[in-house]
C-alpha cells in the first residue's frame, strides 16, 4: 500500500502503547446500539513480515501458532473479516499456486515449508471456525519490492517472461499494457478462486507505480505496439487497468458467483481542483498519478466493494477525513463502501498530527456510522491494532465492536434468504443448555446452509433479532447442534436459530424455545 510503504516505520512506533482512554465519552458510546450488519475487517500483511509471520524461516508450528493467535485477538477484538495477503510480489502464500513460494515465508523464495502445509488454507479454516470471513488480498502488478534480482528464484515470472517488465525506482514491475500479462493475472487470481474457500478477491492500490522524481514508465514501444486508437498515453493506461479490473471480475464470478471482489485503491480519486467531478481535497489524485480510476470500477459495477484508504485525521488542512468519505459515499453506485481506517498513524511522531489525540480513531468511527452508505471499516494493520495504541483497541472490543455483527448482504449477488432451521430443541444437561436443530430445506435458489446464527434472550426479555447484543454464536459451518455453556442457575433462556447462506442473508427465525435452569 502507498501509505505503508511511505510510512511503514509507523507501524513500530510506541510498541509500549499509551494506556489512555480512546474516547471521552464512553458511557453515552454504550448507550448506543452497535449496528447488527457491518463490515469490521483488518489487513494482515505478509510483505516484509509485517504482520505475519514476525519473521522469515519460523517452524512451521510457530508459524500456525502465531496465525491462531492473530486470529484469537482479532475475533477478541470484534473483527469480523481478515484481508490475508497471499501475493505480495508475484510470489506465493498457498500452495496451490503456478508462482514461487514467498521469501517472507520461509525466508528464500521458492523454498517450501517443512513440514510443508498450506498457509492458506489453514488460514482460511482458522478464520472461519472464529466467524471471520477471509479475503485473500493479491498485489496484482508488484514483481519485487527490491532490485536483489539476483534472489529471485529461477521460477519467478520476471525470470521467465522478462519481456512483461519494466524497472521503476529500482523494482521490476508488470507491464499493465501486455495483453499476455493480463491474462496471466487472472489466471493467478483463478488459481486461488478454483481450489480455495476464501470468501473474496481482495486487491490493494499498487496500480501503475507511484511517482518518483526523475525516473518515467518505460513504456513507450508498448504504447506504440498496443495504443490502437488512443492519442493520449495516461488514457491508454487507464484503460489497460480498467480492462484488468473487468476481466477479473467476469472471471471470478463466472467461476464462483457467490465470491466477493473488492479493491482498496488509494483515498483521493481525483482532486475537485483537477475534475469538478472530484472530491474537496488537496492530494495525490489516483486518477492521474497511478492511473487507477477507481470511480469508474464502482461506477460500471465491476466491484462488488470498494475500500478507499482514508488514512487522513478529520479536519485535516489537505484532506479532511470527513470530507473525503462523503465524497466516497456519494459515488458509491449501490455497492459497498468500507473505508480504511489508519491504525499505524495512532500516537505518531509527526509534530502536530491530530492522531496523538486518543479520540481521532473513535470520532471517525462515529462519522461513518452516521452515514447509511458506509458498511464498515477495515484497519491497517493487525500489528496496530494488537500494540493498542492509545487505548484504541480496548475501545474497540468494549465500546463500538462490544456486540458480534454479521457482515452486510449483497444483493446483487443473492438477495435469496435459506429457509429457516428446523425441529429446534432446547435440553438442559449438567447445567448447560444443548441446542439441536434439523437443516433446513433447500432454498428456492438451492444452495445449501452455510451457518447459522443463535440468539438468547432473559426469559421475560422481548424477542427482538435485530439488537446483535442477544447474538450468542454465529457459526460457519453447517453443525446442527451447540451447547451453551455460560448459563446460569435458576434463570429461564429464550433461544432462537436462524440461517446462513455464503453471502451472509439470513432465514426467518426458527420458533422460540425456552430452557429453564433448576
Amino acid at each position: 500500500m502507498y501509505i505503508c510503504r511511505k510510512l511503514t516505520f509507523f507501524i513500530f512506533l510506541s510498541i509500549f502503547s499509551i494506556k489512555a482512554a480512546a474516547q471521552p465519552n464512553k458511557t453515552s458510546d454504550l448507550d448506543k446500539p452497535d449496528p447488527k450488519r457491518e463490515f469490521r475487517g483488518t489487513w494482515i500483511a505478509t510483505v516484509e513480515n509485517i504482520d505475519w509471520p514476525s519473521r522469515p524461516g519460523l517452524p512451521v508450528y510457530q508459524q500456525k501458532k502465531e496465525l491462531t493467535d492473530l486470529l484469537d485477538f482479532l475475533q477478541q477484538t470484534g473483527m469480523n473479516a481478515v484481508m490475508f495477503q497471499i501475493r505480495p510480489a508475484a510470489d506465493a502464500f498457498y500452495a496451490k499456486s503456478r508462482e514461487p513460494w514467498s521469501k517472507w515465508l520461509m525466508g528464500k523464495q521458492g523454498q517450501a515449508p517443512d513440514p510443508v502445509y498450506d498457509p492458506l488454507e489453514f488460514a482460511i479454516s482458522e478464520a472461519h471456525k472464529r466467524g471471520m470471513e477471509l479475503h485473500a488480498w493479491f498485489n496484482p502488478y508488484r514483481a519485487t519490492t527490491d532490485s536483489k534480482f539476483s534472489a529471485l528464484s529461477p521460477e519467478h515470472i520476471t525470470r521467465l517472461k522478462p519481456e512483461w517488465f519494466f524497472i521503476y525506482g529500482g523494482l521490476k514491475v508488470f507491464n499493465p499494457g501486455v495483453p499476455e500479462v493480463r491474462d496471466y493475472i487472472i489466471k493467478v487470481f483463478l488459481d486461488v478462486v478454483d481450489n480455495y474457500d476464501i470468501d473474496g478477491v481482495h486487491m490493494d492500490d499498487y496500480f501503475y507505480p507511484y511517482k518518483i522524481e526523475g525516473q518515467h514508465i518505460n513504456d513507450a514501444e508498448t504504447f506504440k505496439a498496443y495504443g490502437g486508437d488512443f492519442d493520449d498515453i495516461n488514457d491508454w493506461r487507464r484503460h489497460n487497468v480498467d480492462t484488468l479490473i473487468q476481466m477479473l471480475n467476469d472471471s471470478i464470478h463466472k467461476h464462483k458467483p457467490r465470491i466477493k471482489f473488492g479493491i482498496s485503491p488509494f483515498g483521493i480519486w481525483a482532486n475537485k481542483f483537477q475534475n469538478p467531478e472530484g472530491s474537496d481535497t488537496h492530494g495525490l489524485p489516483s486518477y492521474y498519478e497511478i492511473f487507477a480510476d477507481s470511480r469508474k470500477w464502482i461506477k460500471e459495477g465491476w466491484v462488488d466493494y470498494i475500500n478507499p484508504q482514508i488514512y487522513f485525521p478529520m479536519g485535516d488542512r489537505s484532506v479532511p477525513f470527513e470530507k473525503l468519505m462523503d465524497w466516497w459515499s456519494d459515488n458509491t453506485y449501490n455497492r459497498h463502501l468500507y473505508i480504511g481506517m489508519a491504525a499505524y498513524r495512532i500516537n505518531e511522531r509527526r509534530k502536530g498530527s491530530k492522531f496523538k489525540d486518543p479520540a481521532t480513531m473513535p470520532d471517525e468511527i462515529k462519522y461513518l456510522r452516521g452515514n447509511p452508505r458506509v458498511q464498515g471499516s477495515v484497519y491497517f494493520s493487525a500489528k496496530s491494532l494488537e500494540n493498542n495504541l492509545l487505548g484504541f483497541t480496548d475501545s474497540l472490543s468494549e465500546t463500538y465492536y462490544r456486540h458480534p455483527a454479521l457482515p452486510p448482504p449483497m444483493l446483487w449477488l443473492d438477495s435469496i434468504p435459506p429457509n429457516p432451521p428446523l425441529n429446534f430443541t432446547a435440553t438442559v444437561i449438567n447445567n448447560n443448555v444443548a441446542l439441536k436443530w434439523a437443516t433446513p430445506l433447500l432454498a428456492r435458489d438451492k444452495e445449501p446452509v452455510y451457518g447459522y446464527v443463535i440468539y438468547r434472550f432473559d426469559g421475560d426479555e422481548k424477542v427482538d433479532l435485530s439488537n446483535p447484543k442477544y447474538m450468542l454464536h454465529i457459526q460457519y459451518n453447517n453443525s446442527t447442534a451447540y451447547i451453551d455453556q455460560t448459563v446460569k442457575k435458576g434463570k429461564t433462556y429464550l433461544y432462537v436459530v436462524t440461517a446462513l447462506d455464503r453471502l451472509k442473508n439470513e432465514s426467518d427465525p426458527s420458533p422460540t424455545i425456552a430452557a429453564i435452569l433448576p
